[in-house]
């Protein structure tokens, strides 16, 4: 499964303004609403923030990926979001997140979850597409640069 099967223009915000992680998460969740395959919006809210308990999910680089597994949806849900000023996530390398990547997968497809929790995580760690994200102006242009650089992306 590739991301840019899963993202659409419904589902990602290039101006995201949330005061802090808990709002951003919040703010997550409500645009991954927009996708239409969620079943129970508080508990897919619910499964996020629990993941979050367990350890941040800021991965370092300006990049975070909420996530979370819960069968209150009818397939994978994904969400992607830009912050420009950048917030505290908690991150492992203490830097600031502009980049916010919500991922919720059903209990029973783990290794669908896994497999694209691996392959947002390629795709970020990458300055360079990075930096493309951060100079696009629509959700359609985020939307384009996932395809193109899903493109040059090996699966191993």
């Amino acid at each position: 499964m590739k991301i840019s099967e899963i993202l659409n223009e419904n589902i990602i915000s290039i101006d995201l303004k949330p005061a802090d992680k808990t709002e951003a998460i919040n703010m997550m969740v409500d645009l991954a609403n927009n996708s239409g395959k969620i079943i129970d919006l508080e508990k897919v809210r619910a499964c996020i923030f629990d993941r979050e308990k367990i350890v941040s999910t800021g991965v370092g680089k300006g990049f975070a990926v909420p996530h979370g597994k819960t069968d209150e949806i009818t397939d994978v849900v994904a969400a992607f979001g830009i912050t420009k000023s950048g917030i505290d996530f908690d991150s492992i390398d203490s830097e600031p997140v502009n980049f916010i990547f919500l991922l919720v997968g059903k209990d029973s497809l783990l290794n669908a979850h896994i497999k694209l929790l691996s392959r947002i995580s390629r795709l970020m760690n990458k300055e360079d597409f990075r930096d493309k994200l951060l100079l696009a102006t629509s959700p359609k242009e985020i939307l384009n640069l996932f395809k193109e650089e899903e493109q040059n992306l090996i699966d191993i």
